[in-house]
């Protein structure tokens, strides 16, 4: 925000001397404030998502609408920006030959990306889409959701005796040790709770993990193979229970009854803390080694990233997908064991830093050096990086 400085002057009166002084104060302010804010990159397109590399690169997807004479369908391309700044097209939605396309063609398949992640070593990609296919001659669709594969070139992963597409897959992401992708289904409808499998392209195998548990939300830590869920009943009935998972080993560990669970499941950079919304108002963050101590602070409910360091915490307020402005939240210090919750009331508000100016954006994401904030603008969706505020 600039600075806004009263001079008092009289059309009968001169201005005071220090009148210029006051307009060069401002006018260097504005020049400062726009030098701070100017974006270190602007990609002036339509974007859908994108997703930092672990080394800096970007991914990101852009809408592509193709028109025939029947139809006006969706095909969003992915573009890379390298460490070099230049940008390189690796898949074209008008050319992308996968397994929910082959058989009817482009005509009859459309698809909207809407998350991409990169496996820990940086060269492969799991890319969420929502899907429409057309089901008969007079129009009628089918909507659907499915994980496409891809290395960082664009090649498509398949999968033994399969396509290069995970059906009805949410939430993938490629393990470390290279060759798994563990990913969850949905297991009681609507989008209630939700199963873990795996699936291994190269051999073609996988299945379901901890069979008989199903999940209100997962969040992975894929460098160190493990996560942290939400458990419930099928029947919703009883609280929920947050639980560590060792993915490789498919062990199951409770770590606590929850008084409540909202969303916002987050496991910190390190895998030592996990944070939830146990509530629309109230953040709880618990160490994994301690889950017995917890912080919480009162703060709307928002999509949120870790800092690197884990001191602090970046939320965007409201729904993922959604504008809302960005703010930094400092991370509490945990209160003593076995304490109670208590009343709302008594759960200490949030501290928040504004940054770029209390201005809203749909989308953000920190680099993994923790540099450089982009950010996706509402409306045109341009695609924006900013040193790290």
């Amino acid at each position: 925000m600039i600075a806004q400085i009263p001079v008092l002057s009289s059309p009968l009166s001169a201005p005071p001397r220090w009148a210029g002084l006051a307009l060069a104060f401002c006018v260097w302010l504005a020049a400062g404030a726009v030098e701070q804010d100017a974006p270190t990159l602007n990609v002036d397109e339509t974007c859908t998502a994108f997703a930092y590399a672990p080394d800096g690169r970007i991914a990101y997807s852009v809408r592509h609408i193709l028109t025939t004479r029947q139809l006006e369908i969706q095909r969003d391309d992915i573009w890379l920006i390298g460490l070099d700044g230049k940008r390189r097209r690796i898949v074209n939605g008008e050319k992308l030959i996968q397994g929910a396309s082959r058989s009817k063609g482009p005509a009859a398949f459309s698809y909207a990306i809407q998350s991409m992640r990169w496996s820990p070593e940086g060269t492969r990609l799991t890319v969420e889409m929502l899907t429409s296919k057309m089901i008969d001659p007079r129009g009628d669709t089918r909507e659907g959701q499915l994980t496409l594969l891809l290395d960082d070139t664009g090649r498509e992963i398949r999968i033994a005796g399969a396509d290069s597409v995970i059906p009805e897959a949410t939430n993938a992401a490629w393990l470390a040790d290279g060759v798994t992708v563990v990913y969850l289904q949905e297991a009681v409808k609507p989008k209630l709770l939700y199963s873990i499998h795996t699936v291994r392209p190269v051999a073609g195998r996988g299945g379901a993990l901890f069979a008989d548990h199903v999940f209100a939300a997962v969040a992975w830590n894929a460098k160190q193979n493990i996560g942290v869920a939400i458990e419930r009943e099928r029947s919703l009935s009883g609280p929920p229970r947050l639980v560590a998972l060792d993915l490789l080993k498919e062990t199951h560990r409770e770590l606590a009854t929850l008084d409540g669970f909202q969303g916002g499941l987050s496991l910190s950079p390190s895998g030592a803390k996990v944070a939830y919304f146990r509530d629309n108002e109230v953040l709880e963050i618990r160490e994994l080694a301690a889950p017995e101590r917890v912080a919480r602070v009162r703060v709307a409910f928002g999509v949120y990233q870790w800092a690197r360091d884990e001191q602090r915490i970046l939320l965007k307020r409201g729904l993922e997908r959604r504008s809302g402005d960005l703010a930094w939240l400092a991370v509490p210090s945990p209160v003593a064991a076995n304490a109670k919750p208590g009343s709302r009331s008594q759960v200490p508000e949030a501290e928040l830093r504004p940054v770029l100016h209390g201005l809203s954006f749909r989308d953000f994401e920190l680099s993994p050096d923790g540099h450089f904030l982009a950010v996706i603008q509402p409306g045109k969706r341009n695609l924006l990086v900013y040193p790290a505020p």
